[in-house]
């Protein structure tokens, strides 16, 4: 089976984030990039889906700039097959168009399976996966928790609201992973040698014109200092008061 996973490179969760001079996009100094966290699954489940069969490739995709090399690396170290950068100057596109350019390039591969993260953690969206699936004309399985695949035939479960969903379909497919699928491996010291002779190739990204476009960005209010309401049992009265009609959460 030839499975492309598609991945992103995002500021980590523990960043400072401050707003660019244009006041519509970030000021990446200092920020440290890395693998997008619902992607490690997707890494992960490839990986596992090759080795059940014994055959077959991975090959991991992102569009990008040249820096994201680093986190294309990092999951030829820990065992995919090739990677492949489709070059942007760009850091942020929205979902439409992001999916078209993923689209023309996987039509041009040898694919039977697509596995996305559920979502990026910084755009947040969760748009790409459906997208995708509908310009390859692939079956799709969004937000999966579970996964196996038997006689040619996955079944996947994915939570809904109140109840966890269990569904099938056949290859080719488009399967968004989410957290609990599995657990990430990290790359080994021989994962990370063997990973400096696999290919990396890179292509220019055929994005069209985007459909949505940031107008601007502000960051949240800062929150009001915090006060002691009072000490003890006797400060329970004023503490219930103060939640009942500042904080109105009561």
């Amino acid at each position: 089976m030839d499975i492309v996973v598609c991945i992103k490179r995002v500021p980590a969760t523990d960043a400072t984030i401050k707003i660019a001079a244009d006041g519509k996009s970030i000021d990446t100094t200092g920020v440290q990039f890395v693998l997008n966290a619902y992607d490690e699954f997707a890494v992960e489940q490839a990986l596992k889906i090759k080795e059940q069969l014994g055959t077959g490739t991975v090959t991991v995709v992102t569009i990008g700039s040249k820096d994201a090399q680093k986190e294309l690396r990092d999951t030829l170290g820990r065992g995919a097959d090739k990677a492949v950068l489709l070059t942007t100057d760009q850091w942020m596109h929205d979902g439409a168009s992001t999916a078209a350019a993923l689209a023309a390039w996987i039509k041009t591969q040898p694919c039977n399976l697509v596995l996305c993260g559920r979502q990026a953690m910084d755009s947040d969206n969760n748009q790409l996966p459906a997208n995708l699936a509908t310009r390859l004309g692939f079956a799709c399985i969004t937000e999966v928790t579970k996964l196996t695949l038997e006689n040619g035939t996955f079944t996947a479960e994915r939570d809904i609201e109140g109840a966890r969903e269990v569904v099938t379909c056949k290859t080719p497919a488009v399967i968004s992973c989410h957290k609990g699928l599995n657990e990430p491996r990290l790359p080994s010291l021989k994962g990370i040698m063997a990973a400096k002779k696999k290919p990396l190739e890179e292509a220019a990204a055929q994005l069209p014109a985007a459909t949505v476009e940031i107008v601007s960005l502000t960051l949240p209010p800062a929150r009001a200092a915090g006060r002691i309401i009072g000490n003890g049992a006797a400060a329970v009265p004023a503490l219930i008061e103060a939640l009942r009609n500042e904080a109105k959460v009561l």
